[in-house]
């Protein structure tokens, strides 16, 4: 999820050193131990509602600054590039940033009953349809951004819209620049505001910018059987190769990658993986991979050699302590892991820790019900804590909303 702030800085000192650490209280419940307190009004998106203070000290890679932003229902932790902070001559500045985990409160409850938000209208090309939806993004306008399994695209759907626009394919399956072949996971690259995709019929990364007029994208990485993708708040690029049974991390321009999950071949080890599907990387660099043929959700800490039994590992069936064929992976700043249970057609969550986990979406069956899913792929959050799910074949988008 991206946004932008703009505001009025009120400390020169504090304010222009780049090499930062900035937590952002807002409506102040929370309280630091500043080394300087700069007061400002901020603009979210157009609305001046937010006020608060902001505790600023060095901060070890000039590159990038971290920042915790406290909002009326949630946390986010966010973070900006320096090269996106704008000071003005009136003391005015801007930035934009990435939200790069969600934070649910522990004792969040979601309608049961899920609201169709794209597609919906059968199994097509049409722009009010989609074909078998996989891998979602949402951005902090509460735009999907959804990869197509079925019509080799990529397409964006703005809040409250009944169409649909294609940003990425749709030129049929294939391999030249301006096509896609079964992509399946996207995510927003709001650096250089493109979408980046899992072209996976063509084992490769691709990028296409989100600009209008654009034609065709470029490829990123080639020769990869990816099926899904994360980025961290350094912008790192993490890609599980499907076959390869491992999760690599890539510098945008690299074209090799490390292994930081996996590697090991095929199986069931705390050091292997068999199948890696979606995965999710947290403010850390800690990976979550849904590790989809042992039925299980791993856990790898940067660095580390073998990962953590973290959901599932019970075998495939439908009691509380598994997950049959995880896909769609995400992780709250609480570390409580959200995930798609493929075969069991529910969205599990399953707090740190925990040994089982709860039914908070679907379990009711195969079928077109507000309350079911046939077959469902990606998930994701929007700022308020809202989940969106792909159903893929029922070629629709719902939405489960916050309570």
């Amino acid at each position: 999820m991206t946004t932008k702030l703009d505001g009025m800085r009120r400390n020169l000192r504090c304010a222009r050193n780049f090499e930062i650490l900035q937590l952002f209280k807002i409506l102040s419940d929370i309280v630091f131990t500043p080394q300087c307190w700069p007061l400002f009004g901020v603009i979210e998106n157009g609305k001046d509602y937010l006020e608060g203070e902001a505790y600023i000290k060095n901060y070890h890679d000039p590159d990038f600054a971290r920042i915790s932003l406290a909002h009326q229902t949630a946390f986010m932790t966010i973070l900006y590039f320096k090269n996106n902070l704008y000071f003005n001559k009136d003391d005015s500045f801007s930035f934009s940033f990435i939200i790069v985990s969600p934070n649910i409160p522990a004792d969040a409850r979601w309608n049961k009953n899920g609201v169709t938000v794209a597609g919906g209208h059968g199994d097509g090309n049409a722009t009010n349809q989609l074909s078998s939806p996989n891998g979602l993004f949402i951005d902090d306008n509460q735009t999907i951004v959804i990869g197509e399994w079925g019509n080799n695209r990529v397409v964006q759907w703005k809040m409250n819209d009944t169409e649909g626009q294609v940003i990425a394919g749709n030129h049929g399956s294939g391999n030249l620049l301006d096509q896609l072949t079964v992509p399946t996971d996207v995510l927003i690259d709001e650096e250089s505001d493109s979408v980046i995709i899992c072209d996976l019929g063509n084992q490769r990364v691709v990028q296409w910018s989100r600009r209008s007029g654009t034609k065709q994208g470029e490829i990123l990485i080639d020769n990869i059987n990816c099926y899904g993708l994360a980025m961290d708040d350094q912008r790192y690029l993490y890609v599980s190769a499907y076959s390869e049974d491992e999760v690599r991390r890539y510098q945008i321009g690299d074209k090799n990658g490390t292994v930081v999950a996996g590697g090991h071949g095929k199986g069931d080890a705390l050091n292997q993986l068999n199948s890696p599907g979606y995965i999710f990387v947290d403010q850390q660099q800690t990976l979550y991979v849904s590790d989809y043929r042992n039925n299980r959700v791993m856990k790898w800490n940067k660095d580390a050699k073998e990962g953590i039994l973290v959901a599932g590992g019970q075998g495939a069936g439908n009691a509380t302590t598994q997950v049959s064929l995880p896909q769609g992976l995400v992780v709250d700043t609480l570390g409580t892991i959200y995930v798609a249970d493929t075969w069991n057609l529910r969205v599990m969550r399953w707090p740190a820790g925990a040994k089982q986990g709860t039914v908070i979406a679907g379990g009711n069956g195969a079928g077109t019900g507000p309350t079911q899913f046939n077959r469902l792929e990606g998930l994701s959050f929007d700022r308020q804590g809202n989940l969106y799910v792909s159903d893929d074949y029922n070629n629709r988008i719902q939405r489960f909303s916050i309570e």
